[in-house]
């Protein structure tokens, strides 16, 4: 880059100062604006396209076009080249518009004198804002200089549209952060809320794109950089004798903070007028939109590290750390990217409802969620870009929808709802200490799912006979460490304390696939669900195992013990683990510590391989517990995560239930307890149709035994098993429609 394009751009940028300092409307700064670009890049014509709406752009201020097609022309996201910029967010530059790929003619403009063209994305961080369109009638492509200039004036322009600078009348140019915005995400668990917003991570605010004096700005770079070198340093010598995964991470951490690539484009940045947060800024944005665009895990997760990386930065250089002084609402909701299990834990009850970004239906998240009763939604998109702190926002978690900054209508709406849910945990309330037991006299144990001490107050306020599954995994997902066996065995003592007298299943460690543990090195495998994980990883790392089973025999204290083995898949697993158990029997017998009265060892049936088991593995096993949220995903070949996929098969398929029927039938001809795990017995339709073909014992999250109870003490299960039977010899591939039509003459 010359010296002499160096003034014009920070000329460009320092009238670019003088405009904002002015007092004036949206519209005039920005038709300011273009007049001052078009000037100082010698085109003919500068134009601003700004989005209105998620998919359509408005030209919202122009220099050289008709001024009567300003707030008119409009066009979608991928139309004509300003469309295609948008989309891509990535420039296009041509020395003949009419005949590049995508060229649409919007004769209202005036714009086919021009025959130069360069688009370049108005962006923050990913977040797509508009377009920056300069033109000239001379066939010309602009030099890397002036796309360069451009893409510099297109960050201040995101900043400043951020700070509300250009803040006019109609849809395009409506103040940020104020309109109503719904997201449509996924359900992670159930249940609405009404809060207002607390961001896990705030926003950085620019407020200073300019440099005033670029010198100084430097010179503030290189000391948040070398603040940076020595965090990460300071990092990396806390992790050495960790975990080889974790010093991965901060040697990619370390790695990008001594890039000289990376410096030296900030310094470039810094160099044609910008601040130093901006200049960061735009790197990071120019990373973000790379990394949308990449396929290839790994250089997406180097992407990730570098985007994390500029946060830190960022941080450091505007002093807008995690503490900013805000007061967390009385009704928080959180809004997150993602969030680990100790941190949300560390949140607690005080929430309210959960909206993240990513997130999984099967992650630690989510699980805690469960476990805390607490609404969550995932796969929200943009929900960190355009919340703000203190925002009201309405949480759905069973529709999987969320409402930020709603009109009055959608709070009436939302209120009569959860009053109506409100009415209905009162009907639940008085059946609380009534058995679910149907009009036909059929008895079904309801029991709940745990994996907290805080679960097991909801033992007795919600109704449950027990304990059907208790997830020792999240003690080990919410620490940095290993737990000691003491820490596990005191936790376990307390659960059997908290239960008295009621059967509590503990299912053994259950990691791997979407549960990884922070200081377990992680492997590489291409489909993790139906890798290395649960019992596998138990038997072929023993010692773990083993800890786990002594620290469950202590806590016990000669109690009754019922344990229970996660994704058996054929006979010889839970032979070994068995033995396993035996082993650590005979070690605690050995060395004086209380024996079980009575054990119980179980298994998690949750491959199809494991229904055709021989008869003899049935009459080993003391119980069974289908996991139906695992046996569903295997039994269609629907990983559970995938969206795409997981909403497309019905656990009422005739074709499942019939399977299912079939693990029902060999329990009760080989005398094999068994009981149903997972969210369909929770579902009212499902845990009906479950206890029709023959489970008897049900576990769920606490939530659900009311609603559940409720549905079943309705019903005769003859009458229901009949309807089934119907469907299923008329050919229906669900049975859902007319079990539903079923229950509504029931209910």
């Amino acid at each position: 880059m010359s010296d002499s394009f160096k003034t014009d751009s920070r000329q460009m940028l320092g009238r670019l100062r003088a405009v904002m300092a002015e007092d004036a409307g949206g519209q005039t700064r920005l038709d300011q604006i273009t007049r001052l670009i078009a000037e100082e890049m010698h085109t003919e014509v500068c134009s601003i396209y700004l989005f209105r709406d998620e998919d359509t752009l408005e030209l919202c201020a122009t220099e050289g076009l008709k001024a009567e097609a300003v707030h008119q022309t409009r066009m979608k996201l991928g139309e004509g080249l300003v469309g295609r910029v948008a989309r891509a967010g990535e420039v296009i530059n041509t020395d003949n518009a009419p005949a590049a790929k995508g060229f649409r003619y919007m004769p209202e403009t005036g714009e086919e004198a021009y025959s130069s063209f360069a688009g370049v994305p108005v962006q923050r961080l990913g977040e797509k804002l508009g377009v920056l369109v300069v033109q000239s009638k001379q066939a010309r492509l602009f030099s890397d200089e002036e796309i360069y200039a451009l893409e510099v004036v297109a960050m201040v322009l995101a900043e400043m549209a951020e700070l509300g600078a250009f803040v006019g009348e109609g849809a395009a140019m409506s103040a940020r952060h104020q309109q109503a915005v719904l997201f449509r995400g996924s359900c992670g668990q159930e249940g609405a809320a009404q809060g207002h917003v607390w961001l896990h991570e705030p926003r950085v605010v620019v407020t200073n794109p300019i440099a005033e004096d670029p010198a100084r700005e430097l010179e503030r770079l290189h000391e948040a950089v070398e603040a940076l070198r020595v965090g990460v340093d300071r990092m990396l010598s806390s992790a050495r004798g960790g975990e080889k995964e974790h010093l991965d991470v901060l040697e990619a951490y370390r790695m990008f903070a001594n890039s000289k690539g990376w410096m030296r484009r900030m310094e470039g940045n810094i160099d044609s007028g910008l601040s130093a947060e901006a200049a960061v800024e735009k790197e990071q944005s120019a990373a973000r939109a790379r990394m949308s665009q990449v396929s290839d895990a790994y250089l997406r997760e180097r992407l990730h590290d570098l985007d994390d990386l500029s946060n830190r930065l960022l941080r450091i250089l505007t002093g807008q750390g995690h503490e900013t002084g805000a007061e967390m609402p009385a009704d928080p909701i959180l809004v997150a990217r993602n969030i680990g299990p100790a941190e949300l834990l560390d949140y607690g009850r005080a929430l309210k409802g959960i909206v993240l970004e990513d997130g999984a239906v099967g992650s630690h998240a989510a699980i805690v969620a469960r476990a805390l009763a607490i609404p969550l939604i995932i796969h929200a998109a943009r929900v960190t870009t355009e919340a703000l702190n203190g925002d009201l926002i309405l949480v759905d978690g069973d529709q999987g929808i969320a409402h930020l900054r709603p009109d009055d209508s959608v709070v009436s709406a939302f209120r009569d709802k959860m009053a109506m849910q409100a009415q209905a945990q009162e009907r639940y309330a008085s059946i609380r200490d009534k058995p679910a037991e149907t009009l036909c006299g059929a008895r079904v144990k309801l029991k709940m799912n745990a994996g907290l001490m805080a679960d097991l107050p909801s033992l007795e306020s919600s109704g449950a006979e027990g304990v059907g599954l208790f997830r020792t995994e999240l003690q080990f997902l919410i620490r940095n460490h290993m737990p000691k066996r003491a820490e596990l065995s005191e936790l376990y003592a307390r659960v059997m304390d908290a239960a008295k007298d009621q059967r509590v299943v503990f299912r053994t460690l259950d990691i791997g696939s979407d549960k990884v543990l922070p200081y377990m090195k992680a492997t590489d495998e291409p489909n993790p669900a139906m890798g290395w994980r649960a019992i596998r990883v138990g038997l072929d790392k023993p010692g773990v195992m083993r800890m786990q089973l002594q620290a469950l025999i202590r806590a016990a204290r000669g109690r009754p013990l019922t344990i229970m083995f996660p994704f058996v898949a054929q006979r010889d697993e839970f032979t070994a683990a068995r033995a396993e158990m035996e082993k650590a029997l005979e070690r605690e017998r050995i060395l004086g510590h209380p024996i079980p009265e009575l054990i119980e060892v179980g298994a998690m049936l949750e491959t199809p391989s494991l229904a055709f088991a021989p008869d003899s593995f049935y009459s080993e096993v003391d119980f069974l517990s289908v996991g139906g949220n695992d046996l569903k995903q295997f039994f269609f070949a629907a990983d559970r995560e995938n969206e795409r996929v997981r909403r497309r098969y019905d656990t009422l398929n005739v074709s499942f239930l019939n399977f299912l029927e079939g693990i029902v039938y060999r329990c009760a001809t080989l005398d094999t307890p068994l009981s149903f795990c997972g969210e369909d017995a929770g579902r009212p339709v499902e845990a009906a149709c479950l206890a029709a073909i023959g489970f008897r014992t049900l576990s769920m999250r606490p939530a659900s035994i009311g609603p559940v109870k409720s549905v079943l003490r309705r019903i005769d299960l003859g009458e229901l098993r009949d309807v089934i039977h119907a469907e299923r010899s008329a050919g229906a591939q669900s049975v859902r429609p007319a079990v539903m039509e079923y229950l509504r003459g029931k209910l």
